[in-house]
């Protein structure tokens, strides 16, 4: 006999839900062939990480051997943090992506793969406590607009509430002042650490790191590291105040092993990890965004870290876990490891120095008189030899080479 397959796949909407930490999941209606009708609930990550996999599964309708033969719909990769706002804007994409999957060649659309992905799990039946004082938040789709990229939703449009752990005094007509434990609603999280928030009728930008989530110390929209690191170029120069930030100048290529919501990321340059703000990076190949912070006077200053703020009260026994340098450097060289990239020993200072220019023209106030350089050994060439080009500039390559070979070379400075 054979077994139940999929005939059709309905996003009805997401829900909003607090507990154990606020997170949005995917409501999808699953009627099989035995007629049974099943709700599921699939968080956005799982549902691309399954599309991926299916790619993996069927290469040819993939396209990844010719583009020309691709079948399989395509979808999005999941932001680094999601909102509300992009949670629902999404369910158009979603809908049409669940409905073209279905009408697909039996051996992709009735695969165990994709059966097993939408089949009815113990949470689904049974779904995680309610938060002690919050409600789950229910937003479902209207039927005519669900073959839409712009979807219309039911239900309140409701902004976070966050608590601030200190005082602030505001440095521009665009900030919020702020008092220990007052209470603010988050209009906008911006990626550089300025979230743009309200409390009563004042509007302005606050740090992030001022800012604490009710249900607990740990940020549900914060991602994991990626060790495999995204190559970002350094658009301002920064030196570093404390211990565990990295110095380095403009122009500069990098990786961003782990982007975190107070505008700090975690970059590797060779073999060293460290913070750096954000707002001073772009990533290869991309034109820097104008109006990423809005025109205020925040464009221009990165937002204060938290481990400079005074006075912290939170209301949180236990305050975030956070990750030393220490074992970002040791997992960062696991994985070039495990890649094949093991970096070398570190090669001798060359020039004589070994700091940065930017802390070499902060020291240049001690006039150091430069030794003459030793003569040479080699003999000189005839002069009937032709002459050899000079080697293109470090810059100049970068500029011209692909991504891949940015990250190669990146890698090989390091050693």
């Amino acid at each position: 006999m054979e077994s139940a397959y999929i005939r059709h796949v309905e996003l009805l909407g997401f829900e909003k839900r607090f507990y154990p930490s606020q997170q949005y999941v995917y409501m999808l209606l699953v009627k099989w062939s035995d007629l049974s009708e099943k709700l599921v609930y699939r968080k956005y990550p799982e549902i691309y990480t399954f599309h991926k996999s299916l790619k993996e599964m069927f290469p040819i309708e993939a396209g990844d051997i010719d583009a020309k033969d691709r079948i399989i719909p395509s979808l999005p990769a999941p932001k680094w943090f999601d909102n509300q706002k992009t949670t629902e804007t999404r369910q158009g994409t979603l809908s049409g992506y669940c409905r073209d999957l279905i009408a697909l060649p039996p051996k992709i659309s009735r695969c165990q793969l994709l059966g097993d992905f939408f089949k009815v799990r113990p949470e689904d039946e049974n779904p995680p406590a309610p938060h002690p004082y919050k409600r789950n938040e229910t937003y479902m789709m209207t039927k005519d607009r669900a073959r839409d990229n712009k979807t219309e939703i039911t239900g309140p449009i409701i902004l976070e509430t966050y608590r601030a752990i200190a005082e602030y005094k505001k440095n521009s007509k665009y900030e919020l002042s702020l008092l220990a434990g007052d209470m603010l609603e988050i209009v906008e999280k911006n990626g550089n650490g300025w979230w743009f928030c309200q409390m009563d009728s004042r509007r302005g930008w606050v740090p992030a790191s001022y800012l604490e989530p009710l249900e607990g110390p740990d940020e549900a929209e914060e991602l994991e590291p990626n060790y495999e690191g995204e190559l970002y170029v350094t658009t301002t120069g920064h030196i570093a105040e404390e211990d565990d930030e990295l110095t380095l100048e403009a122009g500069e290529t990098i990786e961003v092993i782990h982007k975190l919501l107070d505008g700090w990321w975690v970059v590797r340059k060779g073999e060293e990890t460290g913070y750096y703000p954000s707002m001073y990076l772009r990533k290869t190949g991309e034109k820097r965004d104008a109006g990423a912070v809005g025109n205020n006077i925040n464009s221009k200053k990165p937002p204060p870290r938290r481990s400079t703020i005074r006075n912290v009260q939170s209301i949180h026994t236990k305050g975030k876990q956070k990750i030393s340098q220490d074992v970002y450097r040791r997992n960062s060289r696991r994985y070039l490891q495990q890649r094949g990239l093991r970096p070398s020993k570190a090669r001798p200072a060359q020039r004589g120095t070994t700091q940065s220019p930017l802390l070499e023209r902060k020291n240049n106030s001690e006039n150091i008189t430069p030794k003459p350089a030793p003569r040479s050994t080699v003999p000189e060439p005839k002069k009937d030899l032709p002459k050899i080009p000079p080697r293109p500039s470090p810059e100049l390559i970068m500029e011209r080479c692909t991504e891949d070979t940015r990250r190669k070379i990146s890698i090989r400075n390091a050693r």
